[in-house]
This record gives C-alpha cells, sequence and structure tokens, in this order.
C-alpha cells in the first residue's frame, strides 16, 4: 500500500522542516501540504491546497485536488484516497503566538480550533496516524494561557479515534525563523552553556529538524499504544 503524508503548518519553524524531510525521503510516494495560501515551491512528489481551516470539514478536496494537479499524479491518488488503498499519515505543525495572531481569541482559534479542524478531517479522509506538535508545558490547567490551550487541544484531540496520536513537545526550538521573537533570542543565548554541555536534555533548547525527525519516526515505527506523548528529551537523539 502506497503511503500519503498530509501536513498542515509548512510556513513554521517545523512545518518547514517536516516538509523538507517528507519531499526528501523515501517513505511518502506524495506529499499534500494543506495550507492558507501556497508555498512557492514546486516537488515532484508534492501537491498544495489552499484551504480555510475554519471550514476545512466540508471542503471539497477531490475538486481541490485535481484543481491543484500540474503533472497528471493526482487521479490515482484520488481514486486511491476514496477506495481507501493509501496509507495517510497526517502531521499538524500549525501554530502562532498571541502577539503574532493580535488577540487571545484569535490565537485560539489557530492553535485550537484550526488544530482540531484539521485532525477532524484527515481522519475522514482517512488518516490513522496524525502527529501534532504542540509545546513542552502544555496542561490544560496551567495559569499560562498559551500552555493551557496547547494543553486542551492535546485533550481534544484524544476524542479523535486515531489508530495513533503522537503529541510532540519540544522545548525551546532552534532554527531560522521568519519572525523575531525577543523572549525566544534572550533564553537560547541563557541556555548555550546546557546546549553545549548536553546536559538536562528535557529543558535544553532542541534544533527544528530534529523534531521533524523524530515526528517522521515515530509515524511509521510498529505501534502498541493508541496514544503517546513524545517529549523533548527523546527527540534530542534525532
Amino acid at each position: 500500500m502506497n503511503k500519503l503524508a498530509i501536513i498542515s503548518g509548512t510556513s513554521g519553524l517545523i512545518g518547514m522542516q517536516l516538509l523538507h524531510e517528507l519531499l526528501k525521503g523515501s517513505t511518502y510516494d506524495t506529499v499534500i501540504s494543506v495550507g492558507r495560501r501556497t508555498l512557492a515551491l514546486k516537488h515532484d512528489k508534492l501537491i498544495q491546497l489552499e484551504v480555510d481551516f475554519k471550514e476545512i470539514i466540508n471542503l471539497d478536496w477531490e475538486s481541490k485536488l485535481r484543481d491543484a494537479d500540474l503533472g497528471g499524479i493526482v487521479f490515482p491518488i484520488v481514486q486511491a484516497i476514496k477506495d481507501k488503498k493509501v496509507d495517510i499519515h497526517a502531521f499538524c505543525a500549525l501554530g502562532t503566538t498571541i502577539k503574532a495572531a493580535g488577540s487571545k481569541e484569535k490565537f485560539y482559534m489557530v492553535d485550537h480550533d484550526f488544530v482540531f479542524n484539521f485532525a477532524k478531517w484527515v481522519f475522514e479522509l482517512g488518516a490513522k496516524r496524525f502527529m501534532y506538535v504542540s509545546a513542552m508545558s502544555a496542561n490544560p490547567q496551567s495559569k499560562i494561557y498559551y500552555n493551557s490551550v496547547k494543553g486542551e487541544i492535546e485533550e481534544d484531540l484524544k476524542v479523535i479515534h486515531f489508530d495513533y496520536l503522537g503529541i510532540f513537545q519540544p522545548s525551546l526550538l532552534l532554527g531560522s525563523r521568519s519572525e523575531f521573537r525577543l523572549g525566544e533570542e534572550v533564553a537560547k543565548i541563557l541556555s548555550k552553556p546546557i546546549s553545549w554541555l548536553k546536559i538536562l536534555n528535557s529543558i535544553r533548547p532542541i534544533y527544528d529538524y530534529k523534531v521533524a525527525k523524530a515526528m517522521i519516526f515515530h509515524a511509521n515505527e510498529a505501534k502498541n499504544v493508541k496514544v503517546e506523548v513524545v517529549q523533548s528529551k527523546e527527540m534530542q537523539a534525532f
């Protein structure tokens, strides 16, 4: 059975690395990138879909795929999805900050509602495995709003009956962001001695590509659990 990867959040730090790893690897035959806008990127096995995450559950995905067909590769993919003859893995790196979103309400919409809508959509499409990038301090009971929202969506994703739900909780991320975040830059400087000494794996900063590689590894590893929380220290090995 062929393998299909569906990914959201490719404009972000981990999402970009995930897309890169998925395209260069041989595990997946086709990669569908779902986003509010398309990327300036072309690849033989990449299909990009522009979607509204508010309404994605009602998406006419078949028409969207056919509209995106540039090289005649879509027809067999559409048929394989309809016939459930393709193994679908979904990767979600959707996320923002309250500052970037503009308000707590808009932040919640992206980090909770959009994530949940995407998960429901891929499940209905036939995805058996779902990998989600959360945060190290995710906790629905947290007094810190960011952490509480991350914790809430973790719990809500468990309601969707995927064969496997992987929740990845990285610590401070290292990589090339398109936006400047003062707090993160200060934290990176202060935590450099920890990185150099390779101690305190659970809290030391982690590179984006390590998270991406860990997600793909766990997506394809045989599992005897329905839900798995993968902590930052476990991803450091990648």
